[in-house]
This record gives structure tokens, C-alpha cells and sequence, in this order.
């Protein structure tokens, strides 16, 4: 191998890196803070809660579902639910995606669908899903069902998570009645 060629190896190493550092560059200053979907974000489950501190305010106490569903907009839900479309479907005798397809979900025994392959975290759960359920599943999946395949770090906001179940109820031949608060 000649001088020359192990100079244009050489040079092409160097522009790739050079190229690779101003893309860095200008992709730190166009996005500050890293950009991960919230969708791939997998929040793992601990046995321990991390000591609050003495000057972190105390939490609010939360609102139970059945308050938060009589003043939650299904509309509002349906636009929050979009996220779920990269792995669920909604509407009736639609395919199952990654997860079950999510029609007449309230109140439906949890691990239900027999042409689903659950996990077995989620095939040992017992009971349905009623709305305390999907309220403590939405809020961390896999805080809740320790073991479960799904990838999603869960919806945060109380009355976010009120307003897609309120929206699921609706994704049913008979929408189960909301509770009394």
C-alpha cells in the first residue's frame, strides 16, 4: 500500500470524525436537552422510594379516580391516547399490535384476550380492569405489574390519565358507568 492511499484513509477517518463532532454540535444547540419519545422511555421498577428530602414540598393528596373521571373530557383522552397507536388499536374486531387490542377494556378481565400472547407478569395478574386499575397501570406500568413487557414509562398527570379512561369507556358496545365520586 502506497504513501498516498494511507493518506486518503487517513483523511477520510479525519473528515468522518470532524463531521460527526459539528453534528453534535449543532444537534446540542437545535435540542438542549435529550430527545427520547416518551413512547421507548421504560421506567424501571424499585423496591425502594428514595428518601424526600427535608426541603421537597409535600405532595399534593391525590384525587381519587371517581372525581377526576366525572370532570374528565373523553375528547381530551382520545387526543392523549394517540400515543398508545404505535402499539394498540381501539376500535372493534381491530388487530392486536405489540399489546392487546384495547376495545371493551374497562372492566374486562385483566390478561383476557385468548388470541394475545400476554407476559407472564400480566397473565398472573388477577381481577379486571376497572377504573382504580387502569388508573394505577396508567400512571406506572411497570411500577404496578412488575415484570411486564410494556415499554412505557406511564402518563404522570392525574387528569391526563382520568381523561384516556374516561375515553376508553366509551371504546365499548356498552360503556361501563362511570363511579360514583
Amino acid at each position: 500500500m502506497s504513501l498516498f492511499e494511507l493518506n486518503k484513509i487517513a483523511g477520510a477517518l479525519l473528515a468522518a470524525a470532524l463531521t460527526a463532532g459539528v453534528a453534535t454540535t449543532i444537534s446540542n444547540l437545535v435540542y438542549p436537552e435529550p430527545h427520547v419519545p416518551e413512547i421507548l422511555l421504560a421506567v424501571p421498577a424499585s423496591d425502594e422510594d428514595p428518601a424526600p428530602s427535608a426541603d421537597a414540598p409535600a405532595e399534593p393528596e391525590s384525587v381519587p379516580i371517581a372525581v377526576r373521571l366525572a370532570a374528565a373530557d373523553p375528547a381530551k383522552g382520545e387526543r392523549e391516547a394517540r400515543k398508545c397507536l404505535a402499539c394498540h388499536t381501539f376500535g372493534a374486531g381491530e388487530p392486536h399490535r405489540v399489546g392487546p387490542n384495547l376495545y371493551g377494556l374497562v372492566n374486562r378481565p385483566m390478561g383476557a384476550i385468548e388470541d394475545f400472547l400476554y407476559s407472564l407478569a400480566m397473565t398472573d395478574q388477577s381481577g379486571t380492569w376497572t377504573f382504580d386499575h387502569l388508573d394505577a397501570f396508567l400512571a406506572g406500568p411497570r411500577a404496578y405489574v412488575p415484570g411486564t413487557t410494556m415499554a412505557f414509562a406511564g402518563v404522570r398527570d392525574p387528569d391526563s390519565r382520568a381523561a384516556i379512561i374516561a375515553w376508553l369507556r366509551l371504546q365499548a358496545d356498552t360503556p361501563a358507568p362511570l363511579p360514583t365520586p
